[in-house]
């Protein structure tokens, strides 16, 4: 978090970004490519592009802790546990008789859990919905993916301490596992056109003690590419378009735009073209907003006939796909990834 004062009131803004690291951003995109081009030879396999991101309503989906202690298990469980009361998905942490909760290792070689935290990388950040059971998600020898030994979930330093903003950290993280992408990259909101992607015309660069971009002294300001190429992230501008524009994103749970959403950023005044800007969020977003609760219901809603077309047309999916990868480079051979046999194992994760 970065603060900025003004008219007497600190705000604290969001300033480390969720950042995968390195190697997820390339096979999701890898992933991708296939899935849209397995799609366009067989409408049975659109269900990969559009509903294989999303648990099957009504399921229970596994979690499992690395590290950590036992309190702060409980206090990550107690928020999380607002998600499974507002739709029909169950978030089942393992609690034992001891009171204590499901553990996964980097020896498993069958899932311990759908969803696998730990604690010991740099930031925040989760794959998104079912792709933390997709082998095809991250690299092999990583420890980071959708395979049974590697982590999916990141609280980073929560071991240490909580951050003052840790609830909304936790619903913000649950709800990518889930299937929610970030608000401002909601294709039906303010922000694509709201964002400023340029400097100021002659803006000269100018740096703060932190090394941070701010505005010269004649008062230009640096643009998202700039500043965000910049400590503390240091992105380069794909990384920026990845995590910030809506293209290729995969529609998990695009609503009407939420600006009380949790999973919509708190980027500094100077991110926006208008001030205040109707992308800014709303409120401290520390719990789910009722927006957040809709989308919930919409993706997880009440009863059988849901679960019963999500088995459906996973079924068919899985008929439908070929014994292993298209042709045309989409098997990564470097990586030892079969896209075919991973969607495979995802269709199977739906219908089991």
């Amino acid at each position: 978090m970065v603060a900025y004062y003004g008219e007497g009131v600190t705000v604290l803004y969001d300033d480390l970004l969720e950042d995968y690291p390195e190697g997820l951003a390339q096979s999701l995109a890898a992933r991708a490519r296939w899935r849209q081009s397995a799609a366009s030879r067989d409408p049975d396999l659109e269900f990969l592009v559009a509903d294989a991101v999303k648990w099957r309503p009504g399921s229970t989906v596994t979690v499992a802790f690395r590290g950590g202690s036992p309190q702060l298990h409980r206090s990550i469980v107690d928020v999380a546990a607002a998600i499974s009361q507002a739709c029909s998905l169950t978030l089942d942490f393992g609690l034992d008789e001891a009171g204590g909760f499901r553990s996964w290792s980097t020896e498993d070689t069958e899932y311990s859990a759908d969803i696998r935290i730990g604690f010991d990388k740099s930031g925040y950040w989760s794959l998104v919905g079912t792709a933390s059971v997709d082998y095809a998600v991250g690299r092999p020898l990583d420890d980071v993916g959708g395979r049974p030994n590697q982590q999916s979930m990141n609280f980073g330093g929560f071991e240490e301490e909580l951050p003052s903003t840790w609830r909304r950290t936790v619903l913000h993280e649950f709800l990518h596992a889930l299937a929610f992408n970030h608000e401002h990259q909601n294709m039906r909101g303010p922000c694509q056109d709201e964002f400023r992607w340029e400097d100021d015309q002659w803006y000269v660069p100018t740096t703060d003690s932190d090394g941070r971009f701010v505005p010269d002294p004649h008062g230009r300001r640096p643009g998202i590419y700039t500043y965000l190429g910049g400590p503390p992230n240091n992105w380069d501008r794909a990384k920026i378009d990845f995590n910030l524009r809506s293209e290729g994103v995969e529609d998990g749970a695009a609503g009407v735009f939420d600006p009380e959403s949790v999973m919509l950023y708190r980027f500094p005044p100077f991110f926006y073209h208008t001030d205040p800007s109707p992308c800014a969020p709303v409120g401290e977003g520390l719990e789910l907003s009722e927006g957040d609760k809709r989308g919930l219901r919409l993706l997880y809603p009440e009863g059988a006939e849901s679960s019963e077309r999500c088995g459906s047309l996973a079924a068919a999916a899985l008929q439908a796909l070929p014994p292993e990868s298209l042709d045309g480079g989409e098997k990564l051979e470097r990586l030892g990834v079969d896209q075919a046999a991973a969607a495979r194992s995802v269709l199977n994760r739906l219908l089991g």
